[in-house]
Formats: C-alpha cells, sequence, structure tokens
C-alpha cells in the first residue's frame, strides 16, 4: 500500500478518535451539569466539602478503621482480619455511601407524555437498604413511589435507581423519603408524586431498646396525592406495610 494512503488513512482514524473523544467530554459535562441542576433542587444532606479523591478518601478511612479496630483490641495480624480496614474503606466509598458522590447519580431517561396517561404510576416494594446516620446501622425496607404524569414520564427503572442513590448513604428516613420526592418532582415537572418507606432500623433492633418486630414508616404525599382523598386512598393501598 501506498505511503501516502496509509498515511491519509492514519490521519483519518485519529481525527475520529479525537471528535468521539470529543464527544464523550461533552456529553460527560453535559450531564454533570444535569445532575447538578436535579441535586440543587433536592434537600441536601448535611455535608462539608473536601478534595480527597476516591483513593484518598479509602487510604485515609483505612487508616482510621486500623486505629479503631487495634482500639477494640483485635488482632490484624490474623489472616481474617488483616485486610477489614481496607475491605471496610472500599465498602463505604464505593459501594454503601455511594450516594454521596454525584459522579454516581444514575442517568435518567425521561419521555414526552405523548400517549397523554394522565393516571397514577406506581412502583411497588422497591427493595430501600441505607444507613442510619446516627449510629451507621442498616435501615432495611421498603419504597413504594407514584406519580401522575403531567408532561413527562420516567423510565421505571429509573425510580428504582433514583431510591438507591439516595438511600445510599448516611441518613435519617425522613430525609430520604423527601429528597426522593423532590428529585421525582423536579425531574418530572409534576407536583403529583408520593413515596412511602417502610423499613426496619438495626439501631432499634441491635442495640438500646433491641426491637426486632416494630417497623418504621413515612410518606411525602404532594399534589393530589395529598390533597384529594380518594387518590391518596388509592396510593396506601398500594404500599407494602408488613415484612
Amino acid at each position: 500500500m501506498p505511503k501516502n494512503i496509509t498515511t491519509k488513512k492514519k490521519i483519518s482514524k485519529e481525527k475520529t478518535i479525537e471528535k468521539t473523544t470529543k464527544k464523550k467530554a461533552d456529553f460527560t459535562q453535559e450531564n454533570a451539569l444535569n445532575v447538578s441542576k436535579i441535586l440543587k433542587n433536592v434537600r441536601p444532606t448535611p455535608m462539608i466539602h473536601n478534595d480527597f479523591t476516591n483513593d484518598e478518601k479509602i487510604e485515609k478511612i483505612t487508616e482510621k478503621f486500623t486505629e479503631i479496630l487495634n482500639i477494640l483490641g483485635l488482632d490484624l495480624k490474623d489472616d481474617s482480619l488483616i485486610q477489614t480496614p481496607h475491605r471496610i474503606a472500599k465498602m463505604y466509598v464505593n459501594e454503601v455511601f455511594g450516594g454521596l458522590d454525584p459522579s454516581k447519580f444514575p442517568k435518567i431517561t425521561v419521555i414526552d407524555n405523548s400517549m397523554k396517561y394522565d393516571q397514577m404510576i406506581v412502583v411497588q416494594a422497591i427493595g430501600c437498604l441505607s444507613f442510619c446516620e446516627h449510629h451507621f446501622l442498616p435501615i432495611d425496607g421498603f419504597a413504594t413511589v407514584a406519580y401522575i404524569p403531567n408532561k413527562k414520564v420516567i423510565g421505571l427503572s429509573k425510580i428504582n435507581r433514583i431510591v438507591q442513590y439516595f438511600a445510599r448513604r448516611p441518613q435519617v428516613q425522613e430525609r430520604l423519603t423527601k429528597q426522593i420526592a423532590d428529585c421525582l418532582q423536579y425531574v418530572l415537572e409534576t407536583e403529583d408524586v408520593a413515596v412511602h418507606i417502610n423499613a426496619k432500623h438495626y439501631c432499634v433492633m441491635m442495640r438500646g431498646i433491641e426491637d426486632t418486630h416494630s417497623s418504621t414508616a413515612t410518606s411525602d404525599l404532594r399534589g393530589h396525592f395529598k390533597t384529594l382523598p380518594e387518590t391518596r386512598q388509592e396510593f396506601l393501598q398500594h404500599c407494602k406495610s408488613s415484612f
């Protein structure tokens, strides 16, 4: 193959890669701006800003948990415990507290309500795992989420992902309920939103009163769900009220 043809192909390939990289960067930047707008319309979790990367957070939390486990008198030379501080740190940053990271906010897909659907849409019994911010013990329950479309309809799995995102952070159940409702009201451009959570709190089950049977229910009813008794009743009939 002539050298000039090979060179032209190489240049063309480099330009294609450059365009693709730019598109990805533009999409990432646009998505970050959209997430920022959404989160500004959601009541905040009490936080302070720091510049630590996730790797730096893992390193620092590992050091602190090593100190905590040493104070508790655990032998970190034991092969079962030697990696425990690092495991905990990775779990906190990458998994159970991933909802503190805006970059992990789910990609939200909404479509125009061209079908003019004007009845209740309900997603029931969404698994909802969080952490009590008072004792850092699990909150384990179910969320039921509903809305009446106005101009927009959301992909059903996105509701589950929104619940999961706000649950994956230190929480109180009341705030979690409100944050999910705030997010959906803004994204869907409708006041007709309802959220119900019923959960067991391990800070109640494992310490203090040590009650393994009780659960806590919270609701945030907005728009017609709050003002129309029949709509409120229909929604609450969908809610999972027992384990």
